[in-house]
């Protein structure tokens, strides 16, 4: 059994005075991938951005309880935020290249992590496109503008960029939400094969996803998790009425 990678204890979330995460506490394991599972608006997102401290860019954001990286609070005074998020990475719903070359997409982030050398940043747009899986597709157009490529090949390059700062943690929201099922079929081969390096955590509306990709999912409902454990025995044998009702479809 791997151990937990991340860790929350009784979180909770405001925007001001709503209420949007209640009580959280959950072990993320390492090198596995979680399921975030739950109707629209039952805090799966801002639980994930939570993760990254992506939700302290929003005003009247105020959080309690512990996020436990490696045991250590992510939330605590001496935390470097920009450190945090090249090891906790992110990849969005809609896929979001810069309007520069998928060269420099890739590049981009080393470069502000400080790597100058030109062989370096070569090996390292390379070595990121083929985790990606999508080197093979780009590789004699690496100077061309990253935002002419596919929906399905824009977001593995998204992928390949948060990979091209070495992370830890890939947090993905709805990565294939916006893709064709041909291009979805791609992703979820990748996040197979990437959790063998990474600790994955992804946020799905797809419950067929959630099974195929994940090794453990958690059930959000209204701010609140409901369930989590092991994706085939949560899917079999859910404990919570509320579970079992999502599941097979009598609401969600």
């Amino acid at each position: 059994m791997s151990q937990n990678k991340i860790s929350t204890d009784k979180l909770n979330l405001y925007y001001g005075d709503n209420h949007i995460l209640k009580d959280i506490t959950i072990g993320i394991r390492a090198k596995a991938v979680t399921a975030l599972i739950g109707p629209s608006g039952c805090g799966k997102s801002t639980f994930l951005k939570s993760l990254n401290r992506m939700n302290d860019l929003i005003d009247g954001v105020r959080i309690e309880g512990t996020v436990y990286l490696d045991g250590k609070d992510i939330y605590g005074p001496q935390v470097d935020v920009t450190r945090l998020r090249k090891r906790v990475g992110m990849v969005f719903q809609q896929p979001n290249p810069f309007p520069m070359s998928i060269y420099d997409n890739i590049a981009y982030g080393p470069k502000v992590h400080g790597v100058k050398s030109k062989e370096r940043l070569d090996e390292i747009v390379e070595q990121s496109l083929r985790q990606a899986a999508v080197w093979e597709e780009v590789e004699n157009q690496l100077r061309k503008p990253a935002l002419g490529l596919s929906g399905g090949q824009k977001q593995r390059l998204c992928i390949a960029r948060a990979l091209a700062v070495e992370p830890e943690v890939l947090l993905m929201d709805e990565p294939t939400s916006a893709l064709d099922p041909a291009s979805t079929l791609k992703v979820e081969e990748l996040i197979n094969r990437l959790k063998r390096k990474y600790t994955i955590i992804i946020v799905t509306h797809n419950m067929q996803q959630a099974v195929r990709v994940s090794d453990d999912t958690a059930f959000f409902l209204l701010g609140e998790m409901v369930e989590c454990g092991t994706t085939d025995r949560l899917f079999a044998r859910p404990t919570d009425r509320r579970t079992k009702e999502y599941i097979t479809g009598k609401f969600g």
